[in-house]
């Protein structure tokens, strides 16, 4: 029987006649569909790689053009001056071009800032982590995060309009209207969010076998959160640190409305000082003609603020690196 159907199957292949040339191509077809995955795989690659350059070559554009025209601006001004002297008065009429006032007004404001979100952004984030419930943390995390959302010149008008004439005058009634510990709280403010959120990951990340082994050696809540899950979440914790350094170092609308623009060389946080971002509005809301010394010191400011934010990014990858856990 298994002979005869065998020969009925050879006998049915041989009527059919010889297996043409477009049924062999059908055959070959690759039904499962590997070489438009590998297609749409290479497009996708293709097209991350030119959102990554674009960045890349966004910041070497920036880069080249601060370094251009500062370059052209120390052709006039001697470097010497500009990064040593403390006198900046680059509008008057025989100019000065110390830096030093512009870039120790930028700092006070950024200490300032760094004294009132360090602080309370990680103790918000052990809070969020380790003390609140799943309830309570949908809300409050949203609620803290909002505060990130409300535009910087809000914040330059609370602290011009509420926090000095009736927090600071109320303490010292000789405060300047325009003074440097205003605009540090509204900053501090401002970047309170990011500390606390980006802490708060990275305690939550922690794996929860190491809070169970200290639980179950008896540990308090609290010293399970200063003693075990911050020392295991550091790096994540400088990271958010250093990123809030960054951004208070750049920012500009609150310093332009609370703090002033009149360059001091001094420590009084009370008095109106300038910082680098505010000089740089000021140029350009005001009538510097293009080409003119004043107007490349502009680039001459911006590449030394550019030279700061970038050392404090060197300064958090290597701080990331030295402190960085590994978990299996």
């Amino acid at each position: 029987m298994a002979r005869d159907s065998l020969f009925d199957q050879a006998s049915a292949v041989v009527q059919a006649g010889p297996i043409t040339t477009n049924e062999w191509a059908i055959r070959d077809v690759d039904l499962s569909g590997g070489r438009n995955r590998r297609t749409s795989e290479r497009v996708i690659s293709a097209m991350l790689f030119l959102c990554g350059s674009l960045s890349v070559l966004t910041t070497i554009g920036i880069v080249i053009i601060l370094v251009g025209e500062a370059t052209a601006f120390f052709v006039d001004v001697s470097p010497r001056e500009f990064f040593f002297g403390t006198t900046w008065t680059a509008l008057f009429r025989n100019p000065q071009w110390g830096v030093l006032p512009l870039v120790l007004g930028t700092l006070m404001i950024t200490a300032i800032a760094m004294v009132v979100a360090l602080p309370l952004g990680l103790m918000c984030a052990i809070y969020l982590s380790e003390y609140a419930r799943d309830s309570t943390r949908a809300i409050l995390k949203p609620v803290l995060e909002l505060l990130a959302g409300i535009p910087t010149i809000v914040y330059g008008y609370f602290a011009l309009t509420f926090l000095t004439p009736n927090i600071l005058r109320a303490i010292h009634p000789d405060t300047n209207i325009f003074n440097a510990m205003a605009a540090g709280i509204a900053v501090g403010v401002m970047i309170l969010p990011m500390v606390a959120s980006l802490s708060e990951d990275a305690m939550r990340a922690v794996p929860g076998s190491l809070r169970e082994g200290a639980y179950a050696l008896g540990a308090t809540k609290m010293e399970v959160s200063g003693r075990i899950i911050v020392p295991a979440a550091l790096s994540g914790i400088v990271a958010s640190f250093i990123l809030a350094i960054s951004r208070a170092v750049g920012e500009t609308m609150i310093i332009v409305v609370a703090a002033g623009n009149r360059p001091q060389w001094g420590l009084d946080v009370l008095d109106e000082v300038q910082a680098m971002t505010s000089y740089i509005v000021q140029v350009f809301t005001g009538d510097v003609v293009r080409g003119t010394t004043q107007y490349q010191s502009l680039f001459a400011v911006g590449l030394t603020l550019f030279l700061m934010t970038l050392l404090l990014n060197i300064v958090s990858q290597w701080l990331v690196g030295r402190f960085r856990e590994v978990y299996q």
